[in-house]
């Protein structure tokens, strides 16, 4: 409550400077507030959205993503399928790298086979470039993918991979991208600085394939605080921000100097338990304290009854206004192998303490609930209301919150005995989320990127390989669904809502709301006033 008070306040205070500050502002320079900061330059290094919106500012995609999800031509002008395991990619000719050196198809193998292999990389990428067998440069627009089994996704899988340069990146450390050193790229906009955990600024590319960008300078400022990034937007000092507050959604679209952008997003919210914790994660005890061993999350009825004790309409209603939609699937509905079919998951405390009971805990137990407190709008808040309701059914459940920094590194060694997270899905098809989050965890394969719990049901990796693996639409969508129908049964992981991705920006400026959430520049422009 207080919080939210003194968000009102910064923004009364900062509405007052905020025309002023508005007219004086030049049409070509672009500033921007992000939500969360970016990690990291290389782009090939961590898949977080922060770090893709950076990334694909600079550098581009052999397959761009339209707002709405659909793939487009990006680097390349099409993609087809020569054989079950071999694609072939038609390249644009004429393009050329920022520093003047001419694009190839060879850096484009040059950049696949650095995605699988950056030393020390937290993920996201090298699943998606694992089944790549063989790169086969038939000329300097034309390249040849050979992959070990048919893999249909290949196209929107490339369509996160950035394409680097191999005469500026053959050898280049993460340290290299971080210092600007190998900042070349293809892309709308070229580097000019990098202040981490505060800006990064960038100078437009008059020769970018994808037309003259609008903005001669682009600053991504990171601005974790949500009350500070709003009333920075009101003062004048940036003039688009991302994931406003949902309790200033409406003061903010009553102001006349603030235009409002939002479309339903591909991202989903869940809890996970974790299946295999590490010694260092925080035990789940009896009412005593004593560490019940092995987990009780790995019991199915354990795990439908914190399910069912959760009241996903009023998270979604009361803790997030309005800005998510309520849940107990990964999909938004319409998407591609989404179940039309299934229901918000019913909400039954008594069932829930019933089925306790039948698992062996009538008293309950105790436990921590993790997650991180400066990524996902309204994390901690939401955290902490699935906390009161597990501990009405007798699940004492303490809240830790912490950096996303800490959050990731102890999530990917199962530091957690179970956390709140997210995962974005651009494909929009339950193939990524099965491959990344729920299959068994095999580097050689590339599944289980994101496993975190260590969730492992060969059932579901067998009919999920089937799923991804096969060509024919018709049939993937039927296996997808089965796949998704089977990990929902087993309560495998607890979603709870899809979020609505959401920008406000200053008057004289629109905006391409997109699915995947990134703030791209491209997608800004200059309205008349």
């Amino acid at each position: 409550m207080m919080m939210r008070l003194l968000l009102s306040c910064a923004i009364g205070c900062a509405a007052l400077l905020g025309p002023a500050r508005t007219q004086a502002q030049t049409p070509q320079v672009l500033r921007i507030g992000m939500s969360s900061p970016v990690s990291t330059l290389d782009p090939h290094f961590y898949s977080t959205s922060p770090n893709n919106t950076a990334a694909f500012s600079i550098f581009d995609r052999l397959v761009h993503r339209g707002a709405d999800g659909r793939l487009q031509p990006g680097l390349a002008l099409s993609w087809a399928p020569v054989s079950e395991t071999e694609w072939e990619f038609r390249l644009r000719p004429d393009v050329r790298w920022h520093d003047g050196q001419p694009f190839t198809a060879a850096d484009v193998a040059f950049s696949l086979q650095r995605a699988r292999n950056v030393p020390n990389s937290l993920g996201g990428f090298e699943n998606l470039v694992r089944p790549i067998q063989d790169m086969q440069v038939v000329s300097p627009t034309v390249l040849r993918v050979t992959t070990a089994g048919a893999v249909p996704s290949l196209p929107s899988d490339l369509s996160f991979i950035a394409i680097v340069s191999e005469h500026v990146g053959k050898g280049a450390s993460t340290a290299d991208y971080n210092s600007g050193k190998a900042m070349v790229g293809t892309g709308p906009f070229r580097f000019t600085s990098y202040t981490s955990g505060d800006r990064l600024v960038l100078a437009r590319n008059e020769a970018w394939g994808g037309g003259r960008p609008e903005w001669e300078q682009v600053t991504l400022r990171m601005v974790s605080n949500i009350g500070a990034r709003t009333a920075s937007l009101l003062a004048g000092d940036l003039d688009i921000i991302e994931a406003p507050s949902a309790a200033d959604l409406p003061r903010l679209r009553q102001e006349s100097q603030i235009g409002i952008f939002a479309v339903p997003g591909s991202r989903v919210g869940y809890i996970n338990p974790i299946y295999a914790p590490a010694a260092e994660a925080p035990r789940i005890t009896d009412s005593s304290g004593k560490p019940i061993e092995p987990t009780p999350l790995r019991l199915l009825k354990v795990r439908q009854a914190l399910s069912m004790a959760i009241n996903r309409p009023a998270i979604t209603e009361r803790v997030m206004m309005g800005t998510g939609s309520a849940t107990g699937q990964w999909l938004p509905p319409g998407s591609f192998s989404a179940l039309p079919e299934l229901g918000l998951p019913a909400y039954d405390p008594v069932r829930a303490k019933a089925l306790l009971a039948e698992a062996g805990f009538p008293d309950g137990f105790r436990m921590t609930l993790s997650t991180a407190n400066d990524r996902t709008p309204y994390a901690a808040e939401i955290t902490q209301a699935v906390a009161q309701m597990w501990t009405r059914i007798g699940v004492q459940t303490a809240v830790e919150a912490v950096p996303f920094s800490v959050y990731s590194a102890r999530g990917a060694r199962q530091q957690f005995s179970a956390y709140f997270g997210s995962l974005n899905n651009p494909s929009m098809e339950a193939g990524l989320l099965l491959r990344n989050l729920l299959m068994t965890v095999d580097a050689t394969k590339g599944t289980g990127t994101y496993n975190w719990s260590r969730y492992s049901n060969p059932s579901l990796d067998a009919l999920s390989a089937r799923a991804i693996s096969t060509l024919d639409d018709t049939r993937r969508e039927q296996l997808l669904r089965q796949a998704a129908h089977q990990a929902l049964d087993d309560v495998a992981f607890i979603p709870l809502y899809q979020f609505q991705n959401i920008w406000a920006a200053r008057k004289g400026i629109g905006f391409e709301a997109r699915a995947d959430e990134l703030t791209l520049a491209t997608g800004a422009h200059a309205t008349p006033q």
